[in-house]
């Protein structure tokens, strides 16, 4: 089966089932709160519905587009835009006769849903397949460091032994560190045997950002090559699994050592010496196309240590993955302000590469589970049509003591829908032209 179509199989049903949950997490505490719901759909029923049956006075049914569902709520104006049931007097049973207390928690209920079941996910992978680590005395050789991180003192050889006081599970996990967590300082053992701790700049983070070095550390180990059909690596008899180990007279200790070779120098014709598996060395010769690429991928020679962990430890630390995998989306999120991370916004195909391409439970819980975190942080955002515009304007109400009224409401859900698809319509079109145009 096409890797397309098992990731768009996989986002569906991650998709379908975090609306529901979504969805329940409203629909609970109203029904809780004896607040009629009219309406309980998985995908929107614009004109019609795949299926649709009412019982207990809630229509449940299935939309034909698959952007989201919704429940509609008596007595609220949403994205149904039923404004003619807001000229009639209140009911006992609309949500606009509940306290604001408990409309406030019905409109939380989705957020909260989200948040809990991305904790849990996380908990569950951990406890069922454990996890793995890469630790200093794993990485004999060190770190390569990018000029970036020599600009604040790292140097090639240096192994990471702790950020900010703590020791990491996965010392590739530096980088994210340094990007999104506001790292004061790192202390690293140096080649010669000495301890030394830097000090990290307060923008580090967006100088990162900036200058398009997001990995400005990798392990120094000699890295096996993934050939690309039809490529000039192809073409020169390198195979999947070779090690280069010279370039051009250049003895190659990294991939990412190679991968900066290529990049600044461009050659023409490169002169290769590359080691088999059966430890035979090879020389070839390679034309590289006018980019400078040669049509190789990387994957390092470097054994993980597998971990199996209790049911509590993995609530413990699965709690802790949640916790920053929240604070790192929140934390990055200020990029999409910015002209470049305006550009790398995506839609529903950046969505679905985040699953893998073949099918995998492991990993389609992980993608769920940040799914779920990403949506928690995204509808909590304080934009009208969101439930973040509802809890903002409920919030208003609670310490001014006054409702907005129904004609701006209306408004602000017209303007929040139009900002929402004017996103929509942006990020999958970024999606479309970076498939076009690489």
């Amino acid at each position: 089966m096409s890797p397309i179509i098992v990731k768009g199989i996989q986002l569906l049903l991650s998709l379908s089932l975090l609306v529901v949950l979504h969805e329940l997490g409203h629909f609970i505490p109203a029904k809780l709160f004896k607040t009629r719901v009219e309406k309980f759909y998985l995908f929107f029923d614009v004109k019609f519905a795949l299926f649709k049956k009412k019982f207990g006075g809630t229509e449940y049914g299935i939309g034909w587009l698959p952007l989201g569902g919704y429940v509609k709520i008596s007595g609220m104006i949403d994205e149904s835009m039923d404004t003619e049931q807001m000229k009639l007097p209140p009911e006992p049973w609309e949500f606009r006769s509940k306290p604001a207390w408990q409309r406030l928690i019905i409109m939380l209920g989705g957020v909260v849903v989200n948040l809990i079941l991305g904790f849990m996910i996380y908990m569950m992978i951990l406890f069922v397949w454990g996890k793995d680590t890469l630790t200093t005395e794993a990485v004999p050789n060190g770190m390569e460091v990018s000029e970036l991180a020599k600009n604040v003192g790292f140097l090639n050889g240096d192994k990471i032994l702790s950020v900010d006081g703590r020791v990491l599970d996965n010392v590739l996990m530096i980088n994210k560190d340094l990007f999104l967590r506001s790292v004061q300082e790192v202390d690293v053992l140096r080649a010669k045997g000495t301890k030394n701790t830097l000090q990290i700049p307060e923008d580090f983070g967006s100088q990162m950002f900036e200058s398009g070095d997001l990995r400005p550390f990798s392990l120094v180990s000699p890295s096996s090559i993934e050939v690309q059909p039809d490529s000039p690596a192809e073409a020169s008899g390198l195979m999947t699994g070779d090690v280069i180990i010279n370039a051009n007279g250049v003895d190659i200790n990294s991939y990412s050592f190679l991968v900066q070779e290529l990049k600044t120098k461009k050659y023409d014709t490169l002169q290769l010496k590359v080691k088999r598996d059966n430890g035979q060395i090879l020389a070839k010769t390679v034309y590289p196309r006018e980019n400078g690429t040669i049509g190789i991928g990387f994957f390092n020679n470097i054994e993980y240590t597998h971990v199996d962990l209790s049911l509590e430890e993995s609530i413990i630390q699965g709690f802790s993955y949640g916790y920053w995998t929240l604070h790192d989306y929140a934390a990055q999120f200020k990029y999409v302000f910015t002209k470049k991370g305006a550009t790398q916004v995506g839609g529903f195909a950046a969505i679905g590469n985040l699953f893998p391409p073949k099918w995998d439970w492991r990993g389609f819980w992980s993608s769920t589970a940040l799914i779920s975190i990403i949506l928690a942080f995204m509808n909590i955002l304080p934009i009208p049509a969101l439930d973040g515009g509802h809890v903002m304007f409920l919030v208003y109400e609670m310490v001014s003591g006054r409702k907005p009224n129904d004609k701006f409401m209306e408004y602000a859900q017209i303007f929040g829908f139009f900002l929402l698809l004017a996103i929509l319509i942006f990020a999958n079109g970024n999606d479309l032209y970076r498939g076009i145009f690489g």
